[in-house]
This record gives C-alpha cells, sequence and structure tokens, in this order.
C-alpha cells in the first residue's frame, strides 16, 4: 500500500502530569493479513482516563502499558484486506488494538459493528464501554429508586452523561457536577439534569446542598478528591456510591495527598461503597446494548462526543481529558471511511 502506517508509544512513564513528551509517534510497515486475519484502518479511535493509570508500572485490574510499546485502546476502523470467512472489505469493526493507523489482528479479536442502526461514533461511547460503565454502575451498584436522589461527577463526560441520563429514566432526581458554565447548561436544558452545579465556583459546598435538599442516596463518583468529600458529606442512611474512577488523583505524585479519610462518615450512614470494572459484567453486554440501543431510538438517550481530527494529535486528545475540555466522550478521528 502506498499509504504510511504510524504508531504511538510510550516513550517514558510518567510521574504527575503527562506531556507529550512521554508519546513517541514512529513510522512502521502496513503488513499484509495472514489466513485467518484482518488488515484495519483506523477510523476514530478512543482515548479514556483509566489509560492513565496503564502508564504508571504499579499493579493494577490491567496490565501497565510497557514503555518502547505501543498504546492501545479501543478503535472503530474499516476492513481493508480480509482472509477470513468471518469479514469482508469494507466491513466495519471494532476492537482493543495499538494505537496505529493500521492494524493487523486475528479475526477472532475482532467484533463487526452495523453502522445503520447508530453512527460509528456511538461504537466507542454510549454503545461501547462508557455507555456500559455508566449502565452497569448506576443499576447493578447504585440501584437508583424512583424519587431518590442521584448525583453524578464529571456529568458532562461520557459515562457521566449517560447515568444522569438512566437515572432519569429511572424515575430518580438528578443532579449533575461539572467545571463550566457552558457544561451546566448542556446538562440541565439538553439533557433533562434536575440541577447542575459548578465545582469550581466558591460557593460549590453550598450550592451542592441547596441542589440536594433531601441528601443523597446514590452517588456515582468519576473524579474522586474534594468534590467527592463534598458529596460524601451529603449521604443519607444506606446511600449506595458506585466508584467508577478518580480523574482528580491520576496525576498525583507518589506521597501526595488523596484527602481526607471518609470512613467515618461511611460507617455512620452504613453507605454502600463499591469499585467496578466494565468488564466483570461481560456477559451481560448484550442485554445491555439492547437496553441502551432502546432508549436512543425512544429518544431518552443522547450522547455527545468531542473529536479531534489527525492521527498525530491523539496525545492531545487524551491530555485534554485531564483538563475537561472534552464534552462527551473524546475521540480522535484517523480517518475517513471510504463506505
Amino acid at each position: 500500500m502506498s499509504e504510511q502506517n504510524q504508531q504511538i508509544k510510550l516513550a517514558k512513564r510518567p510521574e504527575g502530569t503527562p506531556t507529550k513528551e512521554h508519546f513517541d509517534i514512529v513510522d512502521i510497515p502496513i503488513n499484509d493479513p495472514n489466513d485467518g486475519e484482518v488488515l484495519i484502518k483506523t477510523v476514530y479511535l478512543s482515548v479514556d482516563p483509566y489509560m492513565r493509570g496503564r502508564m504508571s508500572a504499579g499493579k493494577s485490574y490491567v496490565k501497565p502499558f510497557e514503555v518502547d510499546k505501543p498504546i492501545n485502546g479501543t478503535i472503530v476502523g474499516e476492513v481493508v484486506t480480509s482472509k477470513s470467512d468471518s469479514f469482508s472489505k469494507g466491513d466495519f469493526v471494532r476492537g482493543m488494538f495499538p494505537w496505529q493507523r493500521y492494524n493487523v489482528v486475528s479475526a477472532s479479536h475482532v467484533e463487526k459493528i452495523d453502522p445503520s442502526i447508530a453512527p460509528l461514533t456511538a461504537y466507542l461511547s454510549v454503545l461501547g464501554m462508557t455507555g456500559l460503565t455508566a449502565y452497569f454502575g448506576l443499576l447493578d451498584i447504585g440501584q437508583p429508586k424512583e424519587g431518590e436522589t442521584v448525583v453524578v461527577s464529571a456529568a458532562a463526560g461520557a459515562v457521566g452523561s449517560a447515568v444522569g441520563q438512566i437515572a432519569k429514566i429511572k424515575g430518580a432526581k438528578v443532579v449533575g457536577i461539572a467545571g463550566t458554565d457552558e457544561k451546566i447548561d448542556y446538562l440541565e436544558s439538553q439533557l433533562g439534569f434536575d440541577k447542575a452545579v459548578n465545582y469550581k465556583a466558591a460557593n460549590f459546598k453550598q450550592q451542592l446542598k441547596e441542589a440536594c435538599p433531601n441528601g443523597v442516596d446514590v452517588y456515582f463518583d468519576n473524579v474522586g478528591g474534594t468534590v467527592t468529600d463534598n458529596v460524601l458529606s451529603l449521604l443519607n442512611d444506606f446511600a449506595r456510591v458506585p466508584l467508577c474512577g478518580a480523574i482528580s488523583t491520576y496525576n498525583l505524585k507518589p506521597g501526595e495527598d488523596h484527602g481526607p479519610s471518609i470512613l467515618p462518615k461511611i460507617l455512620k450512614t452504613r453507605t454502600t461503597i463499591k469499585g467496578f470494572i466494565v468488564s466483570d459484567y461481560q456477559e451481560q453486554f448484550p442485554e445491555a446494548i439492547k437496553d441502551l440501543a432502546n432508549w436512543i431510538a425512544e429518544d431518552k438517550l443522547q450522547y455527545e462526543v468531542t473529536t479531534i481530527d489527525g492521527f498525530e494529535n491523539t496525545p492531545t486528545a487524551f491530555l485534554n481529558l485531564f483538563e475537561g475540555k472534552n464534552k462527551g466522550k473524546q475521540l480522535v478521528k484517523v480517518s475517513e471511511a471510504s463506505s
């Protein structure tokens, strides 16, 4: 092929906030697939906060990225060449692949997707890991009941925005937390949140208390840190806290303070707090995707994507996550689909 392939590698492990120097973009060849393999052109790739943890060497729920090896993540692409009976040229697919313009992978690691059901971007957002994370974290752990108050941090992000809308579908009162006036308006005016508050406001704690006059029954936590400390102070007895992420702490250096202990409050309110990983629910994915797709079709569930064009801008898109520049799911558009 005449086009050039490129790959993004982890250049070195960051301490604190990553910068562009922690990524290395290199030219590599485009290989031909062998029997049972497909050559995939990347159309969109996903950048996600959990990837920051994989850039560090510490033990976690998933293996760290290796230095001088490609970073990988969820990609939607188009089959260019197939040597598998399961796929044809022009098929659109999804999978966990290295950050490359082109990938040769086993057909067994590829999932076919249908762009006639939903746009390609939906398969990396509301019909992908973020939508599934919102679905299972809220409904299995949070278990919101009609009339209860659900608070969501990072509420304008890909997971948080879905959480709030699903909670509304279940009849809860929903309060979102975000960091700009634009996002506050988006949550209230477009997504139907009952109230949204800006955590950067000088009187954030008071605004949050006024938004939750009956306390908090479910807190879907995406951020950790001082935002979470303020929400936890409002927990009702027998509250539930799905612990999805702690983006405010991901770039702390070793030994830096993670905030005060929450244990006395958890004990007094008999709160259930549970961390989870969406892959825990893998066997239930088909049922969840069916529900999510139905809610989209019924106009009960909206989603937003923030797209940056250009494979070379992938590090910028990733770093933007930690500055709250994205609304909804942050994606990189690598190429145009040819069909």
